[in-house]
């Protein structure tokens, strides 16, 4: 355990690094960073690093596991009713775990946390039951996609600009560090009983349709609920004069987190001791495992937030604000961009993600190739978003060609890719961009007078978009090196039967 938790540490440290050093030599160029910010910051990447592996490690051993034991025990309940039932129950506890979600909560105060956290928590519950059933009856997962975007992109034009990049933000933050690590899993345990050769294929994309439910659950709200115009919480830089002060910020920041982590695995623990009692899936020592694996998770996630909150939101707002008041501000747009290619291997998902699409493709997609799709796709999203804080142009003018095109591509992909694609986005936006990209276009929006619900908010959905055609295209990729490889082999073949043919000739003659 010590070796593999050695090897997390590095994974994570490699991941934190480049951001860090990013960040470092903009505090020291062109945006002068207060030297407690910075100690802020760096303290809050220390804790990130730590409790990315933590989690990382936590993940393998109980959420996977668990994930997929009751992916492969469901089918096999004879009443599809009670099967329905479960996986909504599944939908809404994970959602509502979702640390990634409270943070976007927070953000929209004219409506209550709760009604938000829950209009949300039973749209990915009622697309949960959508994505479990496909699975099991062979839907094509291209045609739900196509006909539930064009009906989100529809229901939009009636619901007020302020709610829309609410509501598109609010698919990406459902698919963060909770969620992923379990619907992943149990889609594979799903898969798993079929037997049949699509059963690999459809494995992926229940976090694809996760994603949709909550953005129309959140437009619906944006037409009935009354609840005044929507407003937004502005991220405050604390001011820390020592280290002291430091210390004392992150120590009485800690147990909010713990306590967070905490709500958020308890519901999801006590759904799986009911599980094993009913079904008595997992022997002794396997839960014996998996409650260690849970203890790491909750350790490592605890430390993450709270890295992420007290460290990087701040400074991630303190960067924006200072790049768009520096008199250049267009240096957002290539900034931004840069920090965007290397902020998402910080996401604790994205390598659940890559480690499932490795072990899924047997090594033909490597965990390499996926990580450098998906930095090129949050890179140009970033780079997009801050375009759309320069100069104030709507967010339909990016997402509509955007999705369009994605869903154009589903038709030229292999079927894997598709699943694969639209998962990464939901795994691509996750608590680093809910925590540092979301504050640092608020405070460049803030600085250049725009406005941030309409301005700002939506850099979430814009990173959940772009790896939609990255990913696709790595799959076009991916396939044409496969044909060129089958071609190769079959006139490698064909020659050598050929010089048999003419060995044999010259004997007989």
């Amino acid at each position: 355990m010590n070796k593999i938790l050695k090897e997390k540490i590095v994974e994570a440290l490699s991941s934190v690094l480049p951001i860090t050093l990013i960040v470092l030599l903009l505090s020291i160029t062109i945006t002068p960073m207060p030297v407690g910010t910075l100690v802020l910051y760096l303290v809050g990447a220390v804790l990130l690093i730590v409790g990315m592996a933590f989690f990382s490690l936590g993940t393998d051993v109980s959420m996977t596991p668990m994930g997929e034991g009751i992916g492969a025990q469901l089918p096999r309940t004879k009443n599809l009713f009670a099967v329905v039932g479960i996986t909504f129950v599944i939908g809404v506890l994970i959602t509502i775990a979702e640390p990634d979600l409270q943070v976007l909560a927070g953000q929209v105060p004219s409506i209550p946390n709760a009604v938000l956290i829950w209009t949300v928590a039973i749209g990915v519950g009622l697309f949960f039951v959508l994505a479990m059933l496909r699975t099991l009856f062979k839907i094509r997962l291209a045609s739900l996609l196509i006909v539930f975007y064009i009906g989100v992109l529809i229901l939009s034009a009636f619901v007020p600009n302020e709610f829309v990049a609410v509501a598109f933000d609010s698919g990406g933050v459902t698919t963060g560090p909770i969620t992923v690590p379990f619907i992943m899993a149990l889609g594979i345990g799903l898969a798993s009983i079929r037997g049949d050769r699509d059963a690999q294929d459809d494995s992926f994309g229940l976090v694809a349709l996760c994603s949709i439910g909550p953005i129309l659950a959140v437009l619906l709200l944006g037409i009935f609920y009354k609840g005044g115009d929507p407003g937004y919480t502005a991220v405050t830089v604390p001011e820390v004069e020592d280290t002291k002060q430091v210390a004392k910020l992150f120590a009485y920041s800690l147990p909010e987190y713990v306590h967070e982590v905490l709500s958020a695995l308890i519901p999801i623990i006590l759904f799986c001791a009911v599980f094993q009692l009913v079904f008595h899936r997992f022997h002794r020592m396997q839960l014996k495992k998996i409650g260690i694996g849970f203890g790491y998770t909750f350790f490592g996630l605890s430390l993450f937030l709270t890295g992420v909150n007290v460290g990087f939101m701040p400074v991630g707002h303190f960067l924006g604000k200072q790049l768009a008041q520096s008199g250049h501000s267009w240096l957002l747009v290539p900034l931004g961009m840069l920090i965007g290619y290397f902020l998402v291997t910080a996401e604790p998902a994205v390598h659940v993600l890559n480690r499932q699409v490795e072990n899924i493709t047997n090594g033909g997609v490597s965990q390499r190739a996926m990580m450098h799709s998906l930095s090129i796709g949050v890179a140009c999203s970033v780079g997009l978003s801050m375009l759309r804080v320069l100069t104030g142009i709507s967010i339909y003018w990016i997402v509509i060609p955007g999705y369009l095109l994605a869903l154009g591509l589903t038709f030229f992909v292999p079927k894997i890719f598709t699943g694969i694609a639209f998962d990464s986005g939901g795994v691509a936006s996750g608590p680093m961009t809910s925590t540092f990209l979301l504050p640092f276009a608020m405070g460049a929006c803030e600085a250049l007078g725009g406005n941030v619900l309409t301005d700002a908010f939506g850099i979430v959905s814009m990173v959940a978009m772009t790896p939609l055609l990255t990913i696709q295209i790595l799959g076009l990729l991916y396939h044409r090196k496969m044909r060129r490889t089958n071609e190769a082999a079959q006139s490698a073949a064909e020659e050598e039967e050929e010089i048999i043919v003419l060995e044999e000739e010259e004997q007989h003659a």
